[in-house]
């Protein structure tokens, strides 16, 4: 079974989302670890209610992002995890950390990429004035939310929306594609050519 490692900055509803696919069999896989870069993340409780082990890497605890990157990929591997799932995680990792988890680590983001990367998504989309916005899920590469795009969920934009209201919206779909992402990595159905991810057919 393809074990995870997810990792976290916040709440964690997507490490939710992931968690609940996993025990009711929709996910093919275990979450084996929980790594965040905040002691106080409500994510880590997540994880410990489920069982799941809860690591906490502090940038501030290394005196350089690749000490930092080496951390991150150290209490992976430790955990021998197959696929590395940023899902909220508010921190840049380094060429240490992707090169190695290369075509095994993808990140899910509030926005069709790729418009609006970066911070506050959704907020960039309403000073934008598009009508349509969503989230994207993608392998990580060394760009910021440049790596291929594996799934994608279309969100429209109402016309009395806050960034707050927007970005709970544009979560509803993050709880539905990101798990689906997963899945679709677990049955080998995803393959890379260049920038482009093929999904290969079931069965």
């Amino acid at each position: 079974m393809l074990r995870l490692a997810v990792l976290v900055s916040g709440s964690g509803t997507n490490l939710q989302a992931i968690l609940d696919g996993c025990r009711d069999g929709q996910i093919p896989a275990q979450v084996v670890v929980v790594i965040s870069d905040r002691t106080r993340a409500l994510a880590l409780e997540r994880a410990r209610q489920a069982g799941v082990s809860a690591v906490v890497v502090r940038r501030r605890d290394h005196a350089d992002q690749q000490g930092f990157d080496q951390a991150l990929s150290k209490a992976c591997a430790a955990a021998g995890v197959d696929l590395v799932v940023y899902a909220g995680f508010m921190r840049v990792v380094g060429s240490h950390f992707l090169e190695h988890w290369q075509g095994r680590c993808i990140n899910v983001h509030p926005s069709l990429l790729p418009a609006f990367p970066g911070l506050d998504a959704p907020a960039q989309a309403l000073a934008y004035g598009v009508r349509i916005t969503g989230c994207t899920v993608h392998f990580m590469d060394a760009g910021v939310d440049t790596g291929p795009i594996i799934l994608q969920e279309a969100v429209p934009v109402e016309a009395d929306d806050t960034p707050e209201r927007l970005h709970e919206r544009i979560q509803h779909a993050e709880w539905r594609i990101l798990p689906e992402a997963i899945r679709l990595f677990a049955a080998g159905r995803l393959r890379l050519e260049g920038r482009r991810v093929q999904i290969a057919n079931e069965g």
